[in-house]
């Protein structure tokens, strides 16, 4: 049977940012309990009093803080460099028989200029080639004969080199959305290798979004 305490689980486990705060001890037990009276109340389907919410919350033991976490300090500590790369644009293209052939040719090009930015992502119905606005011309006549499903100018990208062993380190990106988050950045779209992390922005969000990656190094 589902008690209050498990309803205020329920509810903190869907909110990161509510749950952070809460183990912080910068949340006011009575206002949340009161705000979750009719939430509560209706998954239980019967009334529900804020003081047995309020104690619900003030038993409940969120997991360690992440901040607090000594490998997720050390890994944070030892981020590498933060590149930003602009001019750049997002091919979305729908996958097709032709789409691979077509891309090598776009490779061959590639190879030429060491110095473009590039990334291709296939997915299991679309592929996204992010590349330096100089060839948004040769792109698009090499996919004449796909079809696009977006193409968007205008972009940056913000690049942080990974430490070795952040595969091992559960919430790494959470850091990072969540500073994204409250500073009020869209992602247009996130790329990540094993040990490189990259998110695109819309160029009007470039110098908050640097500075906000950089907040969390720090």
């Amino acid at each position: 049977m589902k008690t209050v305490s498990n309803c205020v689980e329920d509810i903190l486990i869907t909110q990161p940012y509510l749950e952070e705060a809460l183990s912080r001890n910068i949340i006011n037990f009575s206002a949340l309990a009161i705000e979750l009276t009719e939430p509560i109340s209706k998954m239980l389907k019967k009334e529900v009093k804020p003081g047995a919410i309020m104690m619900a919350l003030r038993r409940y033991n969120p997991p360690t803080a992440l901040t607090n976490s000594v490998k997720m300090k050390r890994v944070i500590q030892n981020l590498g460099d933060i590149t930003v790369r602009s001019n750049l644009t997002d091919f979305t293209v729908k996958n097709s028989e032709t789409i691979i052939d077509n891309h090598s040719k776009i490779l061959d090009r590639i190879n030429q200029e060491s110095k473009l930015f590039y990334t291709f992502t296939r997915g299991i119905h679309e592929s996204n080639i992010i590349i330096s606005s100089s060839l948004n011309d040769f792109i698009k006549d090499q996919l004449k004969n796909e079809k696009f499903l977006a193409i968007q100018e205008g972009l940056s990208a913000i690049s942080v080199n990974l430490p070795q062993n952040n595969s091992k380190i559960a919430g790494l990106y959470y850091h990072f959305f969540k500073r994204l988050a409250w500073e009020g950045i869209v992602l247009y779209e996130v790329i990540s290798t094993t040990n490189e992390f990259t998110i695109l922005v819309e160029d009007e969000f470039v110098d908050k979004a640097f500075t906000a990656i950089k907040r969390v190094k720090s």
